[in-house]
């Protein structure tokens, strides 16, 4: 069975962000690899969304409602619902996301 996903504004946002941002420092072609290598990882998810971690952070606090995965150093957060996933959060997993994960899921 295969879900449907769904992307979140502000995880639209995030992955225009981070490809602006790779675009600057590095070259279009670092750019639009990262982005293949995300859109990768998001096809996955809707053949296999539940394979993912539940993300620490919110595992600490006992929210077992989220899951990730990576393409390093990058932090794919999502929520399966029904037959959907539902793409909240890229970060960069080398920074503390710990606060950007409660106001983006806790707080909404």
């Amino acid at each position: 069975m295969s879900f449907a996903l769904h992307l979140a504004e502000d995880a639209a946002r995030d992955l225009v962000d981070i490809c602006d941002y790779i675009e600057r420092r590095d070259s279009p072609a670092a750019a639009g690899h990262v982005l293949d290598r995300i859109e990768e990882a998001f096809a996955g998810l809707t053949e296999h969304p539940l394979r993912g971690a539940f993300p620490k952070e919110l595992l600490d606090i006992g929210i077992r409602e989220y899951r990730e995965v990576f393409f390093k150093p990058y932090r794919i957060i999502y929520r399966v619902m029904d037959e959907n996933v539902y793409v909240l959060l890229i970060a960069d997993g080398r920074l503390e996301v710990r606060t950007l994960l409660e106001r983006r899921l806790l707080l909404a």
